[in-house]
């Protein structure tokens, strides 16, 4: 494929910590990596801003930093200033003449990429992250006008999705939605897509230690409390530990709630972890807890799923295409604590049998989602190539399928490709490690010349001191 030039602009991106920051940073490394150059426009993450070059997931790519202010009511965002945007825009895509323009959020940023790319003839392609009710609670409107502020969002989100040339979003219970309430047609689902290879283990599933991971924001409608709440309930398994990985603005909450529940002792507030920290979480876990009730598809449950680990999650948006009740994991009704103390209680009580099973059909679904299968097809969007295929293999009829136990023949494949992985892993860091040694006895070279160097001026410098004290006394 040709070298292709592609603009995304983002209302969040690297270093935040969502879903749809993951997905656009992964989809940009992958891009660089197939050769093509990537451009962000993406808010200031400090009071600098401006383009610069920038490392993400592996891969240097240009990171136009626009001017932006933090979001006072919510603990993380920050809110991109308008006055200009367009014009700022509007000049990046003059110079770097993208055949694409990716909108990651009609909200902001996509807003006014959409009126700056007005004319130029570039591809316009968006991928919908957002749901409205991720976002009411922090908009300090009266409770009373929620609904009609959701159903004035939708409507406002279909205006601009409708501009697109090919409108996309992660899962067909996603697409169905986004059509349904915002009044749009032929939207592609395409998975976000995973290296699933990263998260390659041979650490078998443990409920004997048992440890429960939730990983994302501590925000409200992740419904953290129910788990914690659950885990309350577990009176029989007072072993049992809960690890949060994040931030967020509900993390004060959590905390008081775990002491009010008299599980603090056991509740284990992690904070953000980096990228190369990430399958070490997923690994130590018993089984992966996902209580949202707004995902449009959750890449930390994928991730947890390419880990092996069996994922308990609420039987809402998105969360039933990944986990496939009773075959790598459970479902429970949503903000049901009851509900979930019993799946939790499976998990607990099964024998290695079971966690073998549901961990293995974790690692069987998961391979639907190759980030691969997400890149090539929005390259071909890109290059304006779309037809029946453009879309990932999660979405074939086979992979709603009930499994069960997979054959004999699916397990081996399943068992190669881990054992494969991780040794592809381990190998990358042993040369990682060789290049780290390497680096660092050349650093250690250079600064010896350096000192030598300087040594050698200061001769020279006092030489020719000496030499003009001597020519003044002359």
């Amino acid at each position: 494929m040709e070298k292709l030039k592609v603009v995304m602009a983002c209302d969040t991106f690297a270093p935040d910590i969502n879903g749809a920051a993951r997905f656009a940073e992964r989809l940009a490394a992958g891009l660089v990596r197939h050769g093509h150059e990537v451009h962000i426009i993406a808010a200031s993450t400090d009071s600098s801003h401006g383009p610069r070059f920038e490392v993400h997931d592996g891969s240097r790519m240009m990171v136009h930093r626009m001017r932006s202010h933090k979001v006072p009511q919510h603990k993380t965002l920050r809110w991109t200033q308008p006055i200009g945007l367009s014009a700022q825009i509007r000049k990046i895509l003059r110079d770097v003449r993208p055949d694409a323009l990716h909108i990651q959020s009609h909200l902001l940023m996509g807003r006014f990429a959409l009126q700056a790319a007005k004319g130029s003839g570039v591809k316009l392609i968006a991928t919908n992250h957002v749901m409205p009710e991720n976002l009411i609670k922090y908009s300090l409107l009266p409770k009373f006008t929620h609904k009609a502020a959701m159903r004035i969002t939708w409507a406002d989100a279909g205006r601009i999705l409708r501009k697109m040339d090919a409108l996309t979003t992660p899962t067909r219970r996603a697409a169905e939605l986004l059509e349904r309430a915002a009044g749009v047609s032929g939207v592609l689902a395409i998975s976000c897509g995973i290296d699933a290879s990263r998260f390659a283990n041979e650490t078998p599933v443990n409920n004997k230690e048992p440890r429960f991971l939730f990983l994302g924001r501590l925000d409200d409608e992740k419904r953290i409390h129910i788990l914690l709440q659950a885990v309350a309930k577990l009176t029989e398994h007072r072993n049992v530990v809960v690890e949060l990985v994040g931030d967020g603005g509900e993390r004060d909450n959590l905390a008081k709630l775990a002491t009010e529940l008299g599980i603090a002792d056991r509740v284990i507030f992690t904070g953000h972890i980096s990228d190369e920290e990430l399958p070490a979480a997923y690994e130590r876990c018993t089984a992966f807890v996902m209580p949202s009730i707004a995902e449009l598809q959750s890449i930390a449950t994928m991730e947890a799923m390419a880990s092996g680990r069996p994922v308990i999650a609420a039987d809402a948006m998105a969360l039933p295409h990944l986990v496939h009740d009773g075959d790598n994991g459970y479902l429970f009704p949503p903000d049901d604590a009851d509900a979930l103390a019993e799946r939790l209680r499976r998990i607990l009580n099964a024998d290695q049998l079971e966690l073998n099973r549901l961990s293995e059909n974790s690692l069987h679904l998961i391979q639907s989602h190759d980030i691969e299968r997400t890149i090539k097809i929005f390259e071909d969007l890109y290059s304006g190539i779309r037809d029946d295929s453009s879309t990932t293999d999660d979405n074939s009829p086979s992979y709603m399928e009930p499994i069960g136990k997979l054959n004999e023949a699916i397990s081996s494949r399943l068992e190669s490709w881990r054992h494969s992985a991780v040794e592809i892993g381990r190998r990358a860091e042993d040369i990682s490690f060789e290049a780290r040694e390497k680096i660092s006895e050349v650093g250690e070279e250079v600064r010896e010349q350096l000192t030598e160097f300087k040594d050698e001026i200061k001769e020279q410098i006092n030489e020719a001191a000496k030499r003009i004290k001597r020519k003044r006394k002359e």
